[in-house]
C-alpha cells in the first residue's frame, strides 16, 4: 500500500488527511512511534478488550516528511487487511475506529471528510 495524501479503510464513508498542525512531537504525543526508516506508526487494537489476542488492529503509518500516510484495519496477527464496515456485528468496532479518530481529530493530527 503506497502512501497518499488522503487516506481510508475499506467500507469507511470518510477519508483523512493530516492537519496543517501535525508535528513530529503531535504524532509522539499521540502514541505514534519513529520506525526505523523516520516514518511513524500507530498500531491500536480494535476489540472489545485490549487484553484479548484476537480482533483487528487500526494501522495508521505517516511518511517521515508527515505530508502523506497509510491506513488499514487488519487481522490481529496484521497480515490481512479486512472490512469492518460490510457485516452488522462488527458495530461496536466501528464505533472504536470512529472514536480513536475522532480523538486525534480533536487533538490536530487529522482532518476529515465525507467520500
Amino acid at each position: 500500500m503506497a502512501f497518499t495524501e488522503k487516506a481510508t479503510i475499506k467500507g469507511s464513508k470518510y477519508q483523512y488527511a493530516l492537519a496543517p498542525t501535525a508535528k513530529r512531537y503531535t504524532l509522539r504525543d499521540n502514541g505514534f512511534t519513529e520506525t526505523s526508516s523516520g516514518n511513524f506508526q500507530l498500531v491500536r487494537p480494535l476489540q472489545a478488550t485490549p487484553q484479548s489476542k484476537e480482533g483487528f488492529k487500526l494501522k495508521i503509518t505517516v511518511s517521515k516528511d508527515i505530508h502523506t500516510m497509510k491506513m488499514s484495519v487488519t487481522t490481529a496477527n496484521g497480515l490481512k487487511a479486512v472490512d469492518i464496515f460490510k457485516d452488522s456485528k462488527q458495530e461496536m468496532v466501528q464505533e472504536k475506529f470512529y472514536f480513536l479518530m475522532d480523538g486525534m481529530i480533536d487533538r490536530g493530527l487529522f482532518v476529515k471528510e465525507e467520500v
